[in-house]
């Protein structure tokens, strides 16, 4: 939301999203219509599978759109040494951002140690980029939930990310919301999965959502055009 609250335009809801494509099945042609409606629409980035990284960035080239590469993705449950090459190979095809999956097993085995260093090496090999931990919070308890923050706090990640999206379900309000109180007012809440419409969108964010992971970010804005909030700057 802006400072005072107020609905944003569409082209400053535009800036939340993340433009998603992260099915196994997405083709080279679709993934190219991904970067040119993130580049008409002004989404803050694309979100791709790392084999498109390097498609996505020639896609955008010259534009201020970023590219997210996921890594350990959509299960988490692969080698800490295979996560780090990932996001390695991931930053050299020029991605931007990496969104990680955590390992929900080692969290509810308890083994906060082995995952912090786990994060901290992708952390590390992503050079100073932004990482963000995708919790799949849909399979946590609270306890799990805040212990995760934590973990994500202490790694030297930038967001905490709700779901991949291919979980049995994904953000929830309630969710967003105990994870914008667990990491405070300072540092990244992505919302992802099942955000596939301008309500629900812009519930994430007054929940204290900073980004949204969605794949239906042209539905979203056109929405809140249609809703006669397209605002400055807004009318696509």
């Amino acid at each position: 939301m802006n400072d005072n609250g107020a609905i944003p335009s569409a082209a400053e809801l535009a800036r939340y999203i993340e433009h998603t494509l992260l099915r196994p099945e997405a083709t080279r042609a679709q993934i190219e219509k991904l970067c040119e409606e993130a580049r008409t629409y002004g989404f803050y980035a694309v979100c791709v599978n790392g084999s498109r990284v390097e498609l996505a960035r020639y896609c955008l080239e010259e534009s201020d759109v970023r590219v997210v590469a996921v890594v350990g993705f959509p299960l988490g449950a692969m080698s800490a040494d295979v996560k780090r090459y990932e996001t390695e190979a991931a930053v050299d095809d020029g991605a931007h951002e990496v969104d990680v999956v955590l390992n929900i097993g080692k969290l509810k085995d308890g083994e906060n140690a082995a995952l912090l260093r786990e994060l901290r090496d992708v952390v590390e090999a992503a050079d100073e980029r932004p990482v963000k931990v995708i919790l799949e919070t849909c399979l946590l308890t609270r306890e799990e939930k805040i212990r995760a923050c934590q973990l994500v706090l202490d790694s030297g990640a930038r967001f905490v990310k709700t779901s991949t999206g291919f979980g049995p379900a994904g953000a929830t309000v309630e969710d967003v919301q105990l994870l914008r109180e667990t990491v405070g007012p300072n540092f990244g809440v992505k919302a992802a999965g099942g955000i596939r419409d301008t309500a629900t969108a812009l519930a994430m964010i007054r929940a204290g959502a900073d980004r949204l992971g969605t794949s239906s970010g042209v539905a979203i804005v056109r929405g809140l055009r249609a809703a006669g909030s397209g605002g400055p700057g807004g009318d696509y």
